[in-house]
């Protein structure tokens, strides 16, 4: 099936979807993994949402690391 669309490359509202996904994406992912930990009994009584946002954001830096050494 062919589709043709007529967007223009690189456009300053593509950019901008491109990083409000990302953004969705990590705090969906982290509620999700914050949920899932808290129901389980698994965090420490003293953690709270921001201790798991960093985690999941150096999570993140060291993909990016990775990916960059490996290029």
């Amino acid at each position: 099936m062919n589709v043709k669309t007529n967007f223009k490359p690189n456009t300053k509202l593509e950019k901008y979807g491109v990083k409000a996904g990302y953004a969705f994406s990590y705090f969906l992912g982290t509620t999700i993994l914050f949920g899932v930990l808290n129901w389980l009994d698994k965090m420490p009584q003293n953690w709270s949402y921001f201790n798991i946002m960093i985690i999941t954001f150096s999570v993140i830096m060291w993909g990016a690391i990775l990916k960059r050494l490996l290029k």
